[in-house]
Parts: structure tokens; sequence; C-alpha cells
């Protein structure tokens, strides 16, 4: 599995955290950005994060974005087309995330969530896999179709 990883400047600390975890569990975590810059803005690493995993679109590629709330972040992902991003605060958001809408996006706070929480939403979301219940594959046809 390969995970792209974007924060702004709000979820900088705690992404460190999530990248040593990430290694620990034999996944491959790629930093799209590794400068601090307390003036950057989240649109810019969600941009970065969505165009890798679309790029290198595949069940094995996936990204995770943090910012303070992880609202601006899910809301800059879900932008682009085939790019299913969602904002989970505990695993059961996770597993229904992946499950019926293969989420290939996890956004995360790093305000209203500790390092160890996050840590067990991500192996959730990383162990769930999409059911393809038809009923979810056509829901997520449709979604591609707007906008």
């Amino acid at each position: 599995m390969k995970i792209f990883l974007g924060t702004d400047h709000n979820g900088y600390e705690f992404k460190k955290d999530i990248l040593k975890y990430l290694t620990t569990i034999d996944v491959e975590a790629i930093d799209v950005n590794q400068v601090l810059d307390p003036n950057d803005d989240f649109p810019q690493f969600a941009g970065r994060v969505c165009t890798e995993v679309l790029a290198h679109y595949s069940d094995d590629v996936r990204g995770i974005l943090i910012c303070g709330s992880g609202q601006g972040m899910v809301m800059a992902a879900n932008r682009f087309k085939k790019i299913r991003a969602s904002l989970c605060f505990n695993p059961a958001e996770a597993r229904s995330a992946r499950n019926d809408d293969n989420s290939n996006i996890l956004c995360l706070s790093s305000t209203f969530s500790t390092v160890e929480e996050a840590k067990q939403i991500i192996n959730t979301w990383l162990i769930t896999p999409f059911a393809k219940a038809p009923r979810f594959i056509r829901r997520l046809d449709q979604l591609d179709l707007l906008g």
C-alpha cells in the first residue's frame, strides 16, 4: 500500500507521528510537504495529494490529509473527480467510509483527534475493503457524474 500524506501548518507536527506509525505497519508513506510554513494554505496540499493519488490510481494507492479541523481538507479533496475523501473521527466512520463509499482519501483533524485516535482510525480505514455491493458501485458512479 502506498499513502500520500499532506498537511498544512496546523497538522504538521501531528503528521510526523502518523508517518512514523505508517512505517511500523509496512505502508509506503510519501510526504508531499516536508517544510513547515506557518503561512501556508491547506488547498495546495490537498491538491498535491489528490493529484498523486489520481496519477497512481489503484486500490493500493490512497491519501491522508490533515489540517486543524479536517473540514477544509475534505472540502478541497472532494472537488477532484474520482476522489472520495472522508473526514473521520472514529473507527466506525472509517469502516463505513471504506466499506460503503470506497474512500481513497482519509482526512483527519489535528485539533479534535489525538494521535492515538488517529492511529486507530487509520488502521481501520486501511484494513477495511470496499464491499463492492451493486448499490454502492451505482452511487459512486453517480458521484462521478456530478459537477
